[in-house]
């Protein structure tokens, strides 16, 4: 039987993203980028899941979701 492995990503609310570059400042794998100055993008094969970028975004719209390893 093989064991699933899961590990967290960042996902962004682009609805409600204000675009502020704080996530991209402090992520340490330079995985997020914020595109065309309106939303921030989480590039999932870069993320290390640490949700360091969800602890600073001001308008809390970053979360870490389990997805499979």
């Amino acid at each position: 039987m093989k064991m699933e492995r899961k590990r967290r990503k960042a996902l962004v609310d682009s609805a409600d993203c204000v675009a502020c570059g704080c996530c991209v400042k402090v992520c340490p794998v330079r995985a997020i980028e914020v595109i065309r100055g309106i939303t921030a993008r989480v590039d999932p094969g870069k993320c290390v899941g640490c949700g360091r970028c969800a602890a600073e975004c001001p308008a809390s719209v970053i979360t870490l979701r389990e997805v499979e390893a």
